[in-house]
């Protein structure tokens, strides 16, 4: 049974998405957003929605909650180079392919990052072209952007 709430963030709607294990999927809520099958449960999902606020309020730079990934192994590992990208950095698909040892794995990295189901907490907005360009995102590149200074913006302002 899945549970669901969503809170309002300087990007947009998100939408948090709990299994019986953790958190299952983190959606952008826009107009193709397609609904959930389950029960808002704003209590359950209260320390989800408290750290999500706290990590846009620029307080929170890792998450620490349960996770409930699905995917195939090679996905799973693509997510979980993802989480290793340190807060405010980026790395290029190229430099991601390396890193799980695929180096001419390019693109299909690049299509585990799109099927990625926990944009933010697996940071699959600090990946970027080779060239410095913000290519593909999800959630839009509009959000990417805005990501990426978010993260710039609490690296300058940290004491």
């Amino acid at each position: 049974m899945l549970r669901y709430d969503t809170l309002n963030t300087p990007c947009g709607p998100l939408r948090l998405v709990i299994d019986e294990i953790g958190l299952c999927r983190v959606d952008f809520i826009d107009a193709a957003t397609p609904c959930v099958n389950g029960q808002v449960d704003p209590i359950a999902l209260r320390p989800y929605r408290e750290q999500f606020a706290a990590w846009f309020a620029g307080q929170r730079q890792r998450f620490e909650l349960p996770l409930s990934l699905h995917g195939t192994p090679f996905q799973l590992a693509v997510w979980q180079a993802l989480a290793e990208i340190p807060y405010g950095q980026t790395r290029s698909y190229a430099q991601q392919a390396a890193s799980l040892q695929r180096p001419k794995a390019v693109r299909v990295v690049g299509a585990a990052n799109g099927r990625n189901p926990l944009p933010i907490i697996l940071p699959c907005h600090r990946v970027i072209g080779s060239h410095g360009s913000l290519t593909g995102y999800a959630g839009g590149l509009e959000r990417k952007r805005w990501l990426l200074a978010h993260e710039q913006q609490v690296l300058l302002h940290r004491p």
